[in-house]
């Protein structure tokens, strides 16, 4: 996995998976983050969430090319005022979920802010997916699927459309960003095999330090 420094970390053999990838599930509040991490982690649905204060996270493991892959998922803030927080645990993610409303425009015309904070916050390494959620509300669309991989393509990273409601394309979403990330480590250990430490990887008791300075349509 990805050390502090960028670096991988494979964990220690007395522990019960291979690697443990930190990803983080980003974008405006109220675009249905918090329901998608629970229909991923829990598989339920709740329209009932409150904005979520700070950050929160859950575990899951899956396998993956025949590795035990911890997931570290955590659930930001999208509020302006929690910016702060939340971009502290950019550091030393693998991953990011970029997410949009499509029956909100403002959602998808902030995707490029939040595409800058990652390059700001996080590795250069970090693998980013975005995503277009809410698709199970056909009826009040305001961003095309067209307008979203557009968007993508420019970007360089993947897409999909999602519905943590309808459970469409969320597990496809997690399992692709995974592969992603485990391609991108095997073209690292390819290139410098010394990139594999035998130390311990971060803890999920870990307190994030300080800001570094620095497919398929409903």
């Amino acid at each position: 996995m990805a050390g502090q420094d960028g670096k991988w970390q494979k964990e220690g053999s007395d522990q019960n998976f291979d690697y443990m990838f930190k990803l983080l599930i980003i974008g405006n509040s109220s675009v249905g983050k918090t329901s998608f991490l629970f229909r991923y982690a829990d598989d339920s649905f709740t329209s009932a969430f409150v904005s979520t204060v700070g950050i929160d996270f859950k575990v899951k493991t899956v396998f993956r090319h025949d590795k035990r892959v911890k997931l570290q998922i955590w659930d930001t803030a999208g509020q302006e005022r929690y910016r702060t927080i939340t971009t502290a645990y950019y550091r030393g993610a693998m991953g990011f979920i970029l997410m949009y409303d499509i029956t909100n425009e403002e959602s998808f015309n902030s995707v490029q802010d939040w595409v800058t904070q990652i390059k700001t916050y996080s590795w250069d390494n970090a693998q980013v997916i975005l995503v277009g959620n809410k698709c199970d509300m056909e009826h009040e669309r305001v961003i095309s699927y067209e307008r979203g991989k557009t968007l993508a393509d420019e970007l360089n990273i993947e897409f999909f459309e999602t519905s943590a409601k309808d459970n469409h394309n969320v597990k496809a979403v997690f399992e692709r960003l995974v592969d992603i990330i485990c391609d991108k480590m095997s073209e690292s250990l390819d290139s410098d095999p010394t990139l594999v430490a035998g130390t311990k990887g971060t803890r999920l008791t870990e307190q994030p330090q300080g800001p570094n300075n620095p497919n398929c349509s409903c």
